[in-house]
């Protein structure tokens, strides 16, 4: 298993990315919140369409001159009357229908009324609606264009356009426009029999422009409504021959000679029109179209569309700087992942005429509908709605409602802005306290730890107390734990450190007793079987005796380094000397010192360094081997003293080398030699050493042939 060295501080940090989750359930939040609103967005439209369609319930002059009854509508037949935006200047130029030129439809050798092999006729059609007018154009190809003769009655012996049509009434009426030049054109109007050609009253009414091109002739109409019904046919009428002036070739939207051959003509209804303007209502795009789906009238626009999702945040300001703030710099980021509502798109249903879709073929089947589509382009989704518009038991058209949901959109991401900024404030605000509340903690625990390692030394004393905490948590609990079992080890280690004192001070006087006892019974006739007996006795006496006398020497020392003033001294000096004792004092052992140059000023007790010395000397030649010698050598490096004892024989045995420093500590085989010993020559080597400052180790030497002890003290021009 992996355990990685991450601090207190680092896994409460790690631990509050989980506040991370609440942006994502935020999201998620907001996300159902929008669900909800698409849906009362849709209800809403749906109301819209059933309250428009409740306005033209049974209301069938509406729709009494629309072709509602049919049962299907052919394109190029039945025509629909395109909105234009201006009138149109009857020049025969076609100049004011480029606009629309996509809508116009060709009429060829398919729409032929009468074939005939000689007529190559064919033209484009457009008819469109301003104000009480009805425009209309033929843009025609005919390569032998035959005007009417000059002085001539007969307005059907040359090239003209027919107009048949029922008007409001029901009416059958029979239209010419024929012309002897170019310039200004009027219709006539033919008897409603179409065997009969005359009489041909002028209709002024009917007015136009015929303009020769150079691939035929334009003709451009206006016709006012009023005399308009809901049916009316065009058809072209060809002669090639000027002589003979006989007819070649028909070709039109449908047959002239009979009220039962016209197709239908649509023009959008002006008064549901009103009627949709009349309810106020701008806040979505209204159709109303008929059962086959055409257009009667429009009203609104999607792009522009100020819908009531959008009234309630689209005047919001920042207020202050934090706000302002928030907006400069905040919000660029939310943007990366929130997308705005387009201010453009692409719009296909803009100019549409005809309308068709499944919430459409719904409300014409009697039930309200509503779909979602996506423009094509992608970057918006408009929601339609579509209600049936009943007049007696029978569906005559329905109502459309469009709508962007730019508005819905625009709400969620003022949600999302708000729902980011209180979560990220959350968080900082979140992440900031749990860091330094891990701090206050890992700080409370470093400093619990520190006073536990300074509690204690290297050699398991006592050194310092604990400061017990006054929080009342887990920490504080653990800081007087801890206080209180330093204070009892602290108590422990004293009794035991006194121990030896204690003890050497109440065995002295019964040694004494013993020892005087045995002194006075050696005095006294024993015989030689009883005397042995004494002297092994006062043998025991003895080492007791000794052993008492290194408990003592030991205790004594204590107290006396407590009490003692340092002064200033000569180390080497007192080395040297030490050194030259020693070789006169064993003549048989071969000790070495060596010196370097330089001064080794100390400050501290001179004797407390010849004992020093003694222990380590003493230590030396009880393990040394034999014949072998001691190397003392003394120097300074970094402002310290270095003094080295090294001698030649047995190792320190492993995990043994702080240990031999220690009161009670040796590791001299038992059996040795018949004198007590007790550890503490070292002990007291290493008192020595801590009163000057100084620290001192053991180590095997590097050929494993021996040990070395060094002592290391600061010089006195380092204090």
């Amino acid at each position: 298993m992996i355990r990685l060295p991450l601090g207190l501080r680092a896994k409460v940090v790690i631990l509050s990315l989980f506040l991370l989750c609440l942006p994502w359930l935020g999201y998620q939040y907001v996300w159902e919140m929008e669900k909800y609103l698409r849906h009362g967005q849709e209800r809403t439209l749906e109301g819209t369409t059933q309250a428009l369609a409740t306005a033209l319930h049974e209301r069938p002059r509406l729709f009494d001159s629309q072709a509602s009854f049919l049962s299907q509508v052919e394109k190029r037949k039945d025509l629909y009357a395109h909105p234009l935006s201006g009138p149109i200047q009857l020049d025969g130029k076609l100049d004011d229908w480029e606009p629309y030129r996509s809508k116009a439809m060709h009429y060829g050798a398919d729409m032929q009324l009468m074939r005939g092999s000689q007529s190559s006729l064919s033209f484009n059609h457009m008819i469109g609606r301003y104000g009480n007018y009805l425009y209309a154009f033929f843009e025609v190809t005919d390569p032998t264009p035959v005007y009417r003769g000059r002085n001539s009655l007969r307005v059907d012996r040359n090239d003209y356009l027919a107009i048949a049509t029922l008007d409001g009434s029901n009416f059958f009426h029979r239209y010419v426009v024929a012309t002897q030049k170019d310039g200004w054109v009027n219709a006539f109007e033919l008897p409603a029999d179409p065997q009969l050609s005359l009489p041909a009253l002028p209709e002024v009414r009917i007015q136009g422009q015929w303009h020769t091109t150079a691939l035929g002739y334009n003709i451009e109409l206006r016709i006012p409504l009023e005399m308009l019904g809901g049916k009316i046919s065009f058809a072209l009428h060809d002669v090639n021959n000027p002589k003979n002036r006989e007819l070649v070739g028909i070709t039109g939207t449908s047959r002239t000679d009979s009220p039962d051959n016209l197709g239908t003509v649509l023009v959008p209804s002006p008064e549901i029109e009103a009627i949709i303007k009349g309810m106020g209502h701008n806040s979505a795009r209204i159709w109303v179209v008929d059962r086959h789906g055409r257009v009667l009238a429009r009203s609104g626009d999607i792009k522009n569309s100020d819908s009531i999702w959008t009234k309630a945040i689209g005047n919001e300001r920042p207020e202050g700087a934090f706000e302002h703030w928030v907006q400069e710099y905040l919000y660029p980021l939310y943007y990366r992942v929130l997308t705005k509502p387009p201010e453009d798109f692409i719009d296909g249903l803009q100019d549409s005429t005809e309308l068709e879709g499944s919430h459409i073929q719904r409300a014409l089947s009697g039930k309200p509908g509503s779909t979602w589509r996506l423009t094509p382009d992608n970057k918006a989704v408009v929601l339609a709605a579509a209600s049936p518009i009943w007049i007696d038991d029978k569906v005559m058209g329905a109502v459309v409602a469009e709508e962007t949901t730019h508005g819905i959109r625009t709400l969620r991401n003022r949600a999302l802005e708000k729902l980011f900024n209180v979560i990220l404030t959350i968080m900082s605000m979140g992440t900031l306290a749990l860091f330094f509340f891990a701090s206050n903690i890992s700080s409370r625990i470093r400093n619990l730890r520190d006073q536990a390692e300074s509690a204690i030394d290297a050699q398991g004393r006592v050194k310092a107390s604990i400061s017990p905490s006054q929080s009342l948590d887990e920490i504080g609990d653990l800081s007087r734990s801890l206080a209180g079992m330093v204070q009892r080890l602290s108590q422990y280690t004293h009794y035991l450190e006194n121990m030896s004192s204690r003890l050497g001070h109440e065995l002295r006087t019964p040694v004494a007793v013993v020892r005087s006892s045995l002194e006075h019974l050696s005095m006294l006739s024993l015989g030689d079987d009883r005397q042995k007996y004494v002297d092994r006795a006062q043998e025991g006496v003895s080492r007791l005796s000794l052993i008492l006398a290194n408990m003592s020497e030991a205790t004594r020392l204590e107290e006396s380094l407590s009490q003692s003033d340092k002064v200033r001294f000569d180390a080497k000096a007192v080395i040297k000397g030490c050194v030259q004792g020693y070789q006169i004092t064993y003549p048989g052992v071969a000790l070495a010192l060596t010196v370097d140059e330089g001064d080794y000023p100390l400050r501290g007790v001179p004797e407390y360094l010849a004992q020093l010395m003694d222990k380590l000397i003493s230590n030396a030649l009880e393990f040394m081997t034999p014949g072998t010698p001691i190397n003392i050598s003394l120097s300074h490096s970094h402002k310290k003293l270095k003094l080295c004892v090294t001698n030649q024989g047995p190792l320190l045995p492993e995990d043994m080398a702080e240990r031999i420093f220690d009161s009670m500590v040796t590791v001299r085989p038992p059996g040795q030699d018949n004198k007590p010993h007790l550890g503490l020559g070292l002990y007291i080597a290493r008192l020595i050493a801590g009163f000057h400052g100084g620290d001192i180790k053991a180590e095997n030497l590097a050929g494993n042939d021996g040990v070395r002890i060094s002592v290391s003290m600061p010089l006195e021009s380092a204090l």
